[in-house]
């Protein structure tokens, strides 16, 4: 199985409000139906399997308008000879009521016994979720071209889609803005539910699901950012292997597989695979039109006006090559203005994503380093700590000690001790002979001696300072302080307390 981890290009200029409100309704919407449908699904087998078999076994039965163009559609469906077998009176019962009704001879009898079939069909439409709101190819409602994008069968299928949603969709909203972007994604749904009745005009299997909005996102997303690399996982069993492939092969690889299973196996295998081809095909060249027309530079042109913020005509520069896959060209711009500008956060994190794109990784850690001091500098603590967990995930340990105690006493001062307690201790093992090294060992000693209740561990990092390599005279009278007090609170000066 093959599964979408992230792709290179995961931070917006502001937040994706129509994505998140999109996720919301979805998941609303499923808790307060998913249960109701679960509930409804054996009644509504039972009553089209039973009118099924007493239409076949009892053509002259008289029903409603409803019943019998529904009988006329499954007819329609199926082979002539399966229909004939339906009425055979010798063919194996399909359950009990099969077995009581094919004994009844009074015409009455089976008269009443689909009057009552016809009625319960009647109120089974009537409160069915799946016939009022999900997309029925045979006999759509209006209504339903919207409704049935927010339906879903089960939690994987929900998972899945809001996975993808947030994908494609978060990026895509960035770069519309607040009323393209649900324009395009409510249009595409509506459009993956035409293109399915192409195929399937006469079905009466209620097609639900996101999946055709979402594969719209992901042709939109193709055309739009087709040089952006996606991190996937496929995993078998036991076995896992990640990789990173550009979006320009590995989504029509996609659109090939769902063109292959739709023409393969058609509705088999419960899977709109026509939907999500239609939904592909029309977020492509929306997506196209959208950029052509110049919608796409007035919807960037507001969002900069609402966010109040214009960027550097090299910034723009540099982040119109990203998109190019130009990363030489635009790393040498970049570089230039940040030779002029050294405190240009933009272009430091636009940066950061090409030196990650070019597996240039010491380049990459030295743009994170530099984008972490300047939200620092501007008091943004959890933009800083996000660029210093990057910093560690790309497999840095060595974040300057000025700039890493600086860290540490921001999570301080917001309270967060306990991150602030590991940090101090991580930054005093890295930088053992370092002036921060030592105020780091007192740090730690403090909170864990005033705020976490952890004095064996405040008296070790006091004895850690008392034998630090680092000059600590002027701090001698509060190592002293630290480590009686810490003892004190152990209940005995003589408790052994292995050194660090």
């Amino acid at each position: 199985m093959l599964i979408p981890l992230r792709h290179e290009n995961m931070e917006g200029r502001r937040w994706p409000v129509i994505t998140f409100t999109l996720i919301a309704l979805n998941i609303l919407i499923f808790l307060g139906t998913h249960w109701k449908m679960e509930a409804q699904e054996p009644e509504r087998a039972e009553v089209r399997t039973h009118l099924i078999l007493l239409a076949g076994m009892h053509p002259e039965l008289k029903t409603s308008a409803e019943v019998e163009r529904f009988i006329s559609d499954v007819q329609e469906k199926i082979p002539e000879e399966v229909w004939k077998q339906i009425g055979d009176p010798n063919r194996k019962s399909q359950d009990a009521w099969d077995a009581r009704i094919r004994r009844v001879t009074d015409p009455a009898e089976l008269q009443a016994e689909m009057d009552s079939l016809t009625q319960r069909f009647a109120d089974e439409e009537r409160d069915s979720i799946l016939e009022n709101y999900a997309f029925v190819p045979a006999h759509p409602k209006p209504i339903s071209y919207l409704t049935s994008m927010f339906l879903h069968t089960g939690w994987l299928h929900l998972i899945g889609n809001m996975w993808f949603l947030w994908l494609a969709g978060f990026i895509l909203e960035d770069r519309w803005g607040r009323v393209i972007y649900p324009i395009f994604y409510l249009l595409a749904g509506i459009a993956a539910s035409l293109f399915h009745v192409l195929f399937y005009h006469g079905s009466l299997a209620p097609v639900l699901g996101a999946s055709g909005a979402i594969a719209a996102l992901m042709g939109g997303f193709l055309v739009r950012f087709p040089k952006l690399k996606i991190e996937m996982m496929w995993f078998m069993l036991i076995f896992r292997v990640r990789f990173k492939a550009y979006a320009y092969w590995l989504l029509p690889m996609w659109l090939f597989m769902e063109i292959f299973y739709g023409s393969l196996f058609g509705q088999s295998t419960g899977v709109a695979h026509w939907a999500h081809v239609g939904g592909f095909i029309f977020g492509a060249l929306a997506a196209l039109v959208i950029q052509r027309t110049g919608l796409e530079h007035q919807a960037n042109a507001v969002i900069e006006d609402k966010i109040g913020w214009t960027a550097d005509p090299a910034v723009v520069q540099g982040t119109e090559l990203l998109e190019k896959g130009k990363l030489d060209e635009a790393i040498a711009i970049l570089q230039k203005h940040v030779a002029a500008k050294p405190d240009a956060l933009d272009a430091y994190s636009i940066l950061r994503q090409l030196y990650w794109r070019k597996q240039d990784l010491p380049a990459h850690l030295e743009a994170t380093i530099k984008v972490c001091q300047l939200h620092l500098k501007a008091q943004d603590a959890e933009a800083a700590w996000e660029d210093f967990q990057e910093y560690g995930n790309a497999g840095g340990d060595r974040m300057p000690a000025a700039t890493w105690l600086e860290l540490c006493r921001m999570a301080e001062g917001h309270q967060d001790f306990q991150r602030a307690a590991t940090e101090y201790e991580n930054l005093a093992k890295t930088y053992p002979t370092e002036k921060q090294s030592l105020l780091s060992l007192l740090s730690a000693g403090r909170l864990c001696l005033k705020k976490l209740n952890r004095p064996a561990d405040a008296l070790r990092f006091y004895k850690a300072a008392k034998t630090s390599k680092v000059p600590h005279l002027d701090w001698d009278s509060n190592i002293q302080a630290g480590i009686l007090e810490s003892e004190k609170l152990l209940g005995a000066s003589t408790i052994p307390v292995e050194n660090s």
